[in-house]
C-alpha cells in the first residue's frame, strides 16, 4: 500500500497541471519552476505510486491507464484543499461564509444580478467571489474546485457533474437602428445569418448554437467580430459592425442605453436554459447551498408568476 505520509501534495498538484495543459513544460510554467525539477518530482511520483503515470510522446504527455485514474482522485484532493483554504480565510476575516461562484454572461447580463442582491441582503456576512467567464471555463473550475457553483448553457458537456435548470430566457437579434431588419418585427434566423455577426468566442455556448443554427440551415454563419463580453458585443453592434443574438434579458439593458433595435427571432430554438452546476450538492457549503435554493425559489416563483399571466 502507497504510504501517504510519503505523498506530495505539491507533486501531486503538478500532475494534474501537467495532465491538464497536455505538456510538461506547460505544467512546470505554471508552478514556476524548471522543466527539469517538475520532470524530476514526477518522476519520484512514479516511483513512489510504483507504475508509469504519463506516457511521453513528441506531441507533449498523456495520462496512462494509471494515471488517469491518479488524476481522477488528485483532482478531488485539491478541490477539497481548496475548500479547506478558503474555511481556514475565513476564519481569519470573520466571514461566515464563502461562496465561489463563476457564471457565463448570459446569466450576469439577465437574471443573475437581481438573485445575488437578494442573496447578499440575507446573507451580508458571506464573501461571494464571483466570476465571469465561459461556461467551458466554468465547468472546468467547478471539476477543479475553484469554485463551488457554475451557471453554464445547456449545451456545455459537464460529465461528473450534477445540474438543475435555474434559468430560461428567450433570444432575441440584436440590430443597429438603421439596419434594413430594425424595421422587422420578426426574422427568420435564415435571414439574419445573411449578414455579418457578432458574437463571443467560438466555443462560447451560445456562439455554438448559433453555428449549429448555421448548419442546419446549410450555410455558414459570417462571423465577423468575436469578443468576450456582452457589453462589447453590444458596442460593436451599436458601430454597424454586424448583428448579434443575446438573451432577451440582457438586450433589453443594452438595447435602451446604445439605441440598438431588438428583433424577434424565427426559425431557431429561441428559449435558452441556463443550468446551475455543482459537485454534489450533498456535498456544498452552507453558503452554496443557500444560493441553490434561492435559485430554485426564484425559478419556481417566475414560473408561477409567468403562468398567472397567460
Amino acid at each position: 500500500m502507497i504510504n501517504l505520509n510519503r505523498l506530495d501534495l505539491i507533486s501531486l498538484r503538478l500532475f494534474v497541471a501537467v495532465i491538464d495543459a497536455g505538456s510538461l513544460t506547460a505544467g512546470a510554467e505554471r508552478f514556476g519552476i524548471s522543466v527539469a525539477a517538475a520532470s524530476k518530482r514526477i518522476a519520484d511520483l512514479e516511483q513512489h505510486c510504483g507504475t508509469a503515470l504519463l506516457e511521453r510522446g513528441q506531441r507533449g504527455v498523456a495520462a496512462t491507464a494509471n494515471g488517469e485514474t491518479l488524476h481522477r482522485h488528485a483532482v478531488e484532493v485539491i478541490a477539497r484543499l481548496e475548500q479547506l483554504a478558503l474555511a481556514i480565510d475565513d476564519l481569519h476575516t470573520g466571514a461566515s461564509g464563502h461562496l465561489r461562484l463563476w457564471a457565463n454572461p448570459s446569466s450576469l447580463g439577465g437574471f443573475l444580478s437581481t438573485v445575488l442582491a437578494e442573496y447578499a441582503a440575507r446573507y451580508p456576512q458571506v464573501r461571494i467571489d464571483l466570476e465571469e467567464a465561459l461556461s467551458e471555463d466554468s465547468v472546468r473550475a467547478v471539476q477543479k474546485g475553484l469554485a463551488e457553483l457554475a451557471v453554464i448553457g445547456d449545451n456545455v458537456p459537464c460529465e461528473g457533474l450534477e445540474s438543475l435548470l435555474c434559468n430560461v430566457d428567450e433570444l432575441v437579434l440584436l440590430v443597429p437602428a438603421d439596419h434594413a431588419l430594425a424595421a422587422e418585427k420578426r426574422v427568420l434566423m435564415a435571414r439574419a445569418l445573411e449578414h455579418d455577426l457578432v458574437t463571443l468566442p467560438r466555443h462560447a455556448s451560445l456562439t455554438r448554437k448559433i453555428i449549429a443554427a448555421a448548419d442546419a440551415a446549410g450555410t455558414s454563419a459570417r462571423v465577423r467580430v468575436q469578443v468576450r463580453s456582452f457589453d462589447a458585443m453590444c458596442r460593436m453592434v451599436a458601430c454597424g459592425l454586424g448583428l448579434a443574438v443575446l438573451p432577451k434579458a440582457a438586450a433589453g439593458l443594452y438595447s435602451r442605453a446604445l439605441g440598438i433595435q431588438i428583433v424577434a427571432l424565427d426559425g431557431l430554438q429561441v428559449a435558452r436554459n441556463l443550468l446551475l452546476v455543482m459537485r454534489r450538492r450533498s456535498e456544498l457549503s452552507a453558503a452554496a447551498a443557500a444560493l441553490v435554493s434561492l435559485i430554485e425559489s426564484d425559478l419556481a416563483s417566475r414560473g408561477s408568476a409567468g403562468s398567472a399571466s397567460n
